[in-house]
């Protein structure tokens, strides 16, 4: 089969217009919402409401990501290469997404309906509840104090009280988490049978026995509020763990988990357009101090500032194409939780290395706040770490090479 390495050509007008979203409306505020850490920024109400009228309207696919469903097959059930490839709404969502971020990661990280937990539902849910949580804001919790990211020693519990779940805990930097109207949060059923207990619950905002403790003040992505979240008696309709509540040890958590294969190459995206944002902007200050960078003459014969620009470029692109196909996976329903690790990992490190490099390269210029670079620097930090860290998602490619279970290798 002849795989393309162009973009899809049915989704470049989408990715065209997420682009010029981010130059004219994100990139002007994005230093004012750097500053006013916690703002809400206003700006993206409108922005939002364009977006909900291009979905409805069915002019715009991939305004949110559609989720790996791993109940699903292509139509006719052959593999994509009997039934056709399809360029569908994961594809869309990581080109737009890229674009995005080329503007402001944390601003889109404040999309409203944009939420983290929106991917977990449309990943996770059964068909009532994608009805039923249609237009919600939802983040999502899963991270607590001393569990970090083994995601699998949740301390969270959810107990089953009559027609309701019982949820208590504390859930710590949830992004959104105070400004989204739904919070998907994961817990346990039975501590004491592990990771196959772990289910995830749409829990509304204001719901008794759920409060925001406390904002979190971070080196990036400030425009992006990030809480910490706590759980007392906090009482849910049993109709809102998402997907089964049977508990299968043979499975795992391996339907919560889904949420990642979906999530991650969103991550990989949001990395992708920052370090884009900041190669396009050394690029032309280079050339302003007389650099020349000559895509026809070996690296080593060329100045070492062309040389590190020509090398951060390659990694780039390396890790846009992992992220490209870790989304077309999943469009076309094939399993693509090791692409997505490894889309994860390599744009993560790359995007930290690239904004950082830039910086360096631009000297006192990438340094200050007169231009963004120093600002990308920041905000690319947490697209390596959140998500699962770069540590985590080697392991995890790791296990899926050599075929070993989580107990196999730790």
């Amino acid at each position: 089969m002849v795989i393309s390495l162009d973009d899809p050509k049915k989704l470049k007008p989408l990715a065209s217009q997420a682009h010029q979203v981010a130059m004219n409306m994100l990139r002007p505020i994005s230093r004012k919402y750097d500053r006013a850490e916690h703002a809400y920024p206003t700006e993206l109400d409108m922005l939002a409401a364009m977006i909900d009228g291009l979905s409805e309207s069915g002019a715009s696919e991939g305004a949110g990501a559609a989720g790996v469903r791993r109940d699903e097959t292509p139509s006719t059930g052959g593999s994509p290469k009997e039934t056709g490839t399809k360029n569908g709404a994961n594809l869309a969502s990581v080109m737009s997404i890229q674009e995005m971020c080329w503007g402001d990661v944390g601003l889109l990280l404040s999309m409203p309906r944009q939420g983290l937990g929106n991917s977990a539902i449309a990943s996770v849910a059964d068909e009532e509840q994608l009805q039923r949580f249609d237009g919600v804001w939802a983040g999502m919790a899963i991270t607590e104090p001393g569990v970090g990211s083994d995601s699998a020693n949740i301390k969270t519990t959810a107990v089953l009280d009559g027609d309701e779940y019982v949820i208590n805990g504390e859930k710590i930097y949830v992004t959104s988490g105070d400004r989204a109207d739904h919070i998907v949060v994961w817990a346990t059923l039975d501590r004491e049978l592990g990771r196959a207990a772990i289910k995830s619950f749409v829990v509304p905002k204001g719901t008794p026995g759920m409060r925001v403790e406390r904002l979190e003040h971070k080196l990036g992505i400030r425009a992006s509020d990030t809480a910490a979240i706590i759980f007392e008696d906090c009482r849910v309709p049993k109709e809102n763990l998402l997907g089964s509540p049977e508990i299968d040890t043979k499975q795992g958590f391996a339907g919560a988990m889904a949420t990642f294969d979906n999530t991650r190459p969103l991550v990989a995206a949001m990395a992708v357009g920052c370090a884009k944002a900041s190669l396009d902007l050394t690029r032309d200050l280079l050339a302003q101090a007389g650099v020349e960078i000559d895509y026809d003459r070996p690296a080593h014969l060329q100045s070492a500032a062309a040389a590190k620009f020509l090398q951060m470029e390659a990694d780039w692109e390396g890790a846009r194409l992992l992220m490209m196909q870790a989304a077309w996976m999943a469009d076309n329903r094939e399993p693509n939780s090791l692409e997505a690790s490894m889309a994860k990992a390599k744009a993560g490190r790359v995007g930290s290395d690239i904004t950082l490099s830039c910086v360096e390269l631009c000297g006192s210029v990438g340094y200050s706040e007169g231009e963004l670079l120093e600002k990308w620097s920041r905000d690319s930090k947490i697209l390596d770490i959140f998500e699962g860290t770069q540590q985590i998602q080697q392991l995890i490619v790791a296990r899926r090479i050599l075929g070993l279970s989580s107990a196999e290798l730790r």
